[in-house]
């Protein structure tokens, strides 16, 4: 209700506004346009009128296009204000969009998805961008439906300054340096920009996480003449992060703090992270420009990526961690929020829960992890291998680790070309395409980070020790068996994913008097197999080596109009069909281990369009949009261990159909010459439509455990993320060159992220309506709504007329909200009987935070 009178009033809002804008004169919406321009402003689309518009002696009665490259109020808000709350634009996953350095599509070849830390730190070069919203036309790209984006890098397009930053905050980190030089382009052809970062915490705003995080940006541009250069650029953002965690209630409640991070204990009076994610993935572009006279461009470019990526986590073999007390020994799982460890587990016992209970709120090291249980534990751990390596008579005997810290590597190379053209075949077409050959290699493995304390482990798989009474069942490679492994080496999987997309776009724009028109159009093929460098004692012939090669090819079609009602007022319908072959992460039941994949693999279909009614002023500049998008025959692979089924199984969904509708607002208002407003809203109904079938493999060898099963996901909605934000502002700008704004921020309809198998006839078989676990079983929970608020301020000096500095404050969640929930899911480990027993796990908005910067250029 509150949502549709949010809506109602907003939409009423603007109605009534740009009435009154039609009241100003032509000149005054044509100046304020230049004055926009001028100052670089990056809201969304205004449109441009000629100093001889202004002037009266045009005789054309032509209105212009909107600009597509601008962000809105909307956008802007959504990334910003929003985005803390896990709130996602249209309810997309981020491989909806394509992302693109100097026309390089950089998003990850595996997933589909961009992942912005490749990049992170640089912002001085990597704030000029050329955005497409939603199903807009790019003239780089296809795009995704969620829109594209292409960062712009080249050296001639930065001026010359230098550039100094220095930034303080309480969020992921505390500090941040930048420093950039740029020469622009110089009389003898050359240009360079040059830029670093650091940033860094001790601590984040989560207990027990750091950020340890450099970055580094080379650009090189060579005119060569007046119709070609090229250009050469090198970045990378190495970066080491201690992860926050994700628990249930019951710890958050036990601890006091909804916070709470299990990932870390003292270990010498410090704490450490569990949990460590390393990456590191520079790139390399070498690009040809080349203009053909004033009506055709041409931009060529070739790239090459290589690097690593990692996480860190702990990993064990038998263990029997326990504490220490007379009647009770909990073996099993070493992490301190295992569910074992709750006192919830034990509420039969009431003895065992009150010495639980008392435990986690007292004692520290209890609910941390206890770091000198494992030195401990792994030396009093003499073992001895028979035949070690495969070699007989090599016997091991030494301080054999059961726990260790495991670094879980996916290191990537890509080789990238890519080439577009954009011609105006005359004043009222234009054509644009282009071609695009990616080849990428995901090389994917376990190597020992620490043994903690020990001398060695031991290479074997424990649950197919468990499952199997042949011993040699539990080698992880045939090839080299009985293998002691030592800190640096690698273990249990090794393989690499090979993946060769290649992909052509050809797209034409008229601009007529009252109408623009554009029809874009795609062809995609995608080759993908898996290569295995381990011989799997499970899967003998299906784990070592090439495999088989799955081959894909897809199209795309879009298209879209712009009425120009008049200079004020637009309606702009866009609408796209496309297919998109599967990512290699989804295709495969058990990559690690195995080269099988899913039965009836194929493309996923995506049918999208939008709807805008769109207001440009000096008073007010708005926009209202309806969009629908259906994406169909999705497949959904989760690994995980299954209580009713008593192993580790690979769970996979197969016509898993989602629907997204909803609308966008967005008005930004100048009340004054120095006083704005800004009201942005977003809502949608994201929910799966369809019923799909389930497939249930155990991890360790061909046996199907169910298939064909029925999922009864239809109707349930999408969770983990904010379907419905709102916001409004008011900023002030004085003339004497300071600014204050204050916002609030309104979320709502926010949903668990659900377990699949909660809603099959299995999970329910036993139960008939009226038993309480059903309604547990079934139901979606939904959060409760809730308001923030934020503040900013900046100010800046300019000191002889070349000398520039400035301040920025910004606080966010001023009231310090720490009780907002902000998403969350059902664990995929349940009990049918016992539905809360594992109970689902939640993520909450960060209390107050804030962001203070200092720039110094000149």
């Amino acid at each position: 209700m509150k949502k549709d009178l949010l809506l109602a009033l907003s939409f009423l809002f603007v109605i009534v506004l740009a009435g009154h804008a039609q009241d100003l004169p032509e000149e005054v919406m044509a100046l304020d346009t230049l004055e926009v321009e001028e100052r670089g402003d990056r809201d969304l689309p205004v449109f441009t009128i000629s100093i001889d518009d202004i002037e009266g002696e045009a005789e054309s009665h032509d209105i212009s296009s909107l600009l597509q490259g601008s962000r809105d109020i909307y956008v802007n808000t959504a990334g910003f204000n929003f985005g803390s709350a896990r709130y996602r634009i249209r309810g997309y996953d981020s491989e909806n969009t394509t992302v693109m350095i100097n026309h390089i599509p950089v998003n990850d070849p595996e997933t589909g998805r961009p992942f912005f830390a490749v990049w992170g730190g640089l912002n001085d070069v990597t704030r000029m961008t050329e955005p497409v919203n939603g199903l807009g036309p790019s003239r780089h790209t296809f795009g995704g439906v969620g829109g594209a984006t292409n960062i712009v890098t080249r050296a001639s397009r930065f001026g010359p300054n230098t550039r100094t930053t220095y930034s303080s905050a309480n969020r992921t980190y505390n500090h941040r340096m930048m420093f950039t030089h740029s020469t622009g382009m110089q009389d003898n052809g050359w240009a360079f920009t040059l830029s670093g970062s650091r940033r860094s915490a001790s601590e984040g705003y989560a207990p027990g996480t750091f950020y340890d995080a450099w970055g580094y940006f080379l650009s090189v541009e060579r005119q060569l003449n007046s119709d070609h250069s090229i250009g050469l650029i090198a970045f990378g953002a190495p970066s080491r992060t201690g992860r926050p965690g994700v628990a249930v209630q019951e710890a958050y409640d036990l601890t006091g703090n909804n916070y709470y991070n299990p990932n870390w204990g003292y270990q010498n009076g410090e704490k450490r992270n569990a949990r460590v994610n390393n990456y590191h993935t520079p790139w390399i572009i070498l690009s040809h420009y080349w203009d053909l006279g004033d009506q055709t461009e041409i931009a060529t470019s070739a790239a090459y990526s290589g690097g690593r990526g990692g996480s860190t986590a702990l990993n064990w073999y038998d263990s029997h961690k326990s504490f220490d007390h007379p009647d009770y020994n909990l073996a099993g799982d070493p992490r301190p929020d295992y569910y074992r460890w709750l006192p919830s587990w034990h509420s039969h016992d009431p003895e065992m829960f009150g010495l639980l209970t008392d435990l986690w709120k007292n004692d520290e090291s209890f609910r941390q992890i206890d770091w000198e249980w494992f030195y401990d534990a792994n030396r009093r751990n003499l073992f001895t291998v028979n035949n070690a390596d495969g070699i007989e008579g090599n016997d091991v005997t030494g301080m054999r680790s059961k726990y260790i810290i495991e670094e879980r590597r996916n290191d990537r190379t890509q080789m990238v070309f890519n080439s577009t053209i954009e011609h105006l075949a005359d004043p009222r077409h234009i054509l644009s395409g282009g071609v695009n050959v990616a080849l990428s290699k995901t090389h994917q493995f376990k190597t020992i980070d620490d043994l903690l304390g020990g001398e060695w482990f031991y290479d074997i798989d424990q649950f197919a020790e468990r499952d199997f009474d042949d011993p040699q069942m539990a080698q992880p490679d045939l090839n080299n068996p009985n293998r002691i492994v030592k800190e640096g080496d690698v273990f249990g999987y090794d393989f690499t994913g090979n993946i060769n997309e290649y992909s052509m776009f050809a797209q034409s724009e008229w601009i007529l008097p009252q109408w623009d028109f554009y029809i874009t159009g795609m062809l995609s093929h995608t080759t993908f197999w898996r290569t295995g460098h381990m011989k799997n004692a499970r899967f003998p012939d299906n784990s070592y080596g090439d495999s088989e090669k799955h081959n894909f090819t897809n199209f795309g079609l879009k298209g879209g109009a712009t009425w120009k009602i008049t200079g004020r007022h637009y309606i702009d319908a866009s609408t796209a069909y496309k297919t998109r072959a599967p990512y290699f992460r989804n295709a495969y039941i058990s990559s690690r281990v195995r080269d099988h994949v899913i039965e009836g693999l194929e493309s996923e279909t995506i049918l999208s369009g939008d709807l805008s009614y769109i207001v440009r002023s000096p008073f007010i500049k708005s926009r209202l949009t309806l969009f629908y998008t259906e994406f169909q025959d999705q497949t959904w692979s989760r690994s995980f261990y299954h209580d009713e089924l008593r192993t580790f199984v690979n769970y996979i969904m197969t016509g898993v159909d989602t629907r997204h509708m909803g609308a966008e607002l967005g008005i930004d208002l100048a009340l004054t010459p120095t006083l704005s407003a800004y009201i942005a809203a977003g809502t949608g109904d994201y929910i799966y439509n369809s019923r799909p079938e389930v497939t249930i493999a155990r991890d360790n060898d061909f046996e199907v455990m169910a298939e064909g099963r029925t999922v009864y996901l239809e109707n349930y909605k999408i969770g983990g993320m904010t379907h419905t934000a709102g916001s409004v502002g008011l900023r002030y700008d004085s003339p004497r060159y300071w600014f204050i704004g204050v916002n609030a921020n309104y979320f709502d309809d926010i949903y668990i992220d659900i377990n699949p198998d909660r809603r099959t006839e299995a999970a329910v078989q036993h139960l008939v309506e009226t038993d309480p676990q059903w309604e547990q079983l079934l139901s979606q929970e939904q959060m409760d709504e809730n308001i923030t608020f934020d503040a900013y301020f900046g100010r800046s000096w300019r000191i002889q007329r070349q000398y520039f500095i400035q301040v920025n404050v910004s606080v966010s969640n001023i009231t310090n909200v720490k009780d907002f929930r902000i998403g969350g899911f059902e664990q995929l480990r349940y009990d049918s009987q016992r539905p809360g027993q594992f109970d689902s796990k939640y993520f909450y908005l960060y209390g107050r935070t804030y962001f203070a910067n200092l720039v110094f250029r000149f």
